[in-house]
């Protein structure tokens, strides 16, 4: 199964080892749809920065749209 990658410039990987719970694991690799553990974390923590940055940008955007500056579906 290909890798997924979020950006298109080559990644350098690093080895490192960490304790994990099993379930956890299993949990996130039949939710993030992939083949194996590494993958699993790999891709978890990409979503996890990439998630904050946007919580970081929103927080910092906050109350600068006025009312009215953008229309509903």
């Amino acid at each position: 199964m290909p890798m997924r990658s979020s950006s298109a410039r080559a990644t350098a990987y690093t080895r490192k080892s960490f304790f994990v719970d099993e379930r956890a694991i299993r949990r996130a690799r039949r939710l993030l749809a992939v083949g194996s553990d590494a993958e699993a974390v790999r891709l978890a923590v990409e979503r996890v920065v990439e998630m904050e940055e946007f919580w970081r940008l929103m927080a910092g955007t906050r109350a600068s749209l006025k009312p009215g500056s953008f229309e509903t579906p």
